[in-house]
């Protein structure tokens, strides 16, 4: 580690970063509360990740950031995980403890945190659209949260029980899978319905196949996709009166974790609002 006269270094490892707004994020975050430290952006390919987590330990760097492809990759060049990264085999935040270099998973908590705003999950039924990395780490935190059930909705079957069964070795929280054939109809209990797939990304016209009218108003409605925040799925949600959250408040409230985890500071997510929409044109 550094020592505290050398000025702290975080960094964004992955490929491709191009576009990617975490640092502009933290950077004025970190200028906000005046803290001396910088936020880098490094282009990293799958064979360069091991030399890339070296030199994270060999010049001082108080910790990274992992984007694609590395987030699954990393936890063999850390000394070790913590619980949610060791359950669902994704990492997204390095920095030390102990002397050791620590990996964590921050995306499901992120989730949690910015549902915790609008509902408490504690007790709902959750429907979860997809079986991939962020929704590993959804699922796992919802259990942490309380929620009694979540349904696994993927087109890949062998995906969908892999998390459900994931889900059910995690605590009390009952979990099914169904395979994602056609238009998906809401079951009439759901009240939390997370979409954790790629569709949408790039495309705010993008139709996420549901049943639209099985939406109801009583349903919170979440998506993940930041780029653009306002999805098709999230327009349609607030036509039949669902309460919405978008990727954006869940991308700055994952910023804002990693950033408090590293510096011990509570960052103004106002001031990431602000920079997020200044640099995607929003």
């Amino acid at each position: 580690m550094s020592s505290e006269s050398v000025q702290p270094l975080l960094v964004l490892l992955g490929q491709p970063v191009g576009g990617n707004p975490t640092q502009y994020l933290i950077e004025k975050s970190l200028a906000h509360h005046d803290l001396d430290w910088r936020y880098l952006t490094a282009e990293v390919g799958p064979e360069q990740l091991e030399d890339a987590v070296r030199g994270v330990r060999a010049l001082g760097f108080r910790g990274a950031n992992l984007a694609n492809p590395h987030r699954q990759a990393a936890s063999a060049f850390l000394d070790r995980c913590d619980d949610v990264a060791g359950a669902t085999g994704v990492v997204n935040w390095i920095g030390w403890e102990d002397g050791q270099l620590l990996g964590r998973n921050t995306e499901g908590r992120a989730l949690v945190e910015a549902l915790g705003r609008l509902t408490e999950p504690a007790g709902k039924q959750v429907v979860l659209l997809g079986a991939g990395r962020i929704a590993r780490a959804a699922a796992v935190e919802l259990v942490r949260a309380g929620v009694a059930r979540i349904t696994v909705v993927d087109r890949t079957e062998s995906s969908g029980r892999e998390l459900a069964d994931l889900i059910t070795r995690q605590g009390e929280t009952a979990a099914d899978s169904v395979i994602w054939e056609g238009d998906y109809p809401l079951p009439d209990d759901a009240e939390i319905v997370v979409h954790a797939t790629s569709i949408g990304h790039d495309d705010p016209d993008a139709r996420v196949p549901l049943a639209m009218e099985s939406l109801r108003p009583e349903m919170l409605v979440a998506d993940v996709t930041i780029d653009p925040p306002r999805t098709q799925l999230l327009r349609d949600a607030a036509e039949r009166g669902c309460p919405t959250l978008d990727g954006l408040e869940i991308f700055l409230a994952q910023t804002a974790i990693n950033l408090a985890l590293w510096t011990g500071v509570e960052p103004d997510v106002g001031v990431m609002r602000e920079a997020a929409e200044e640099f995607l044109g929003l």
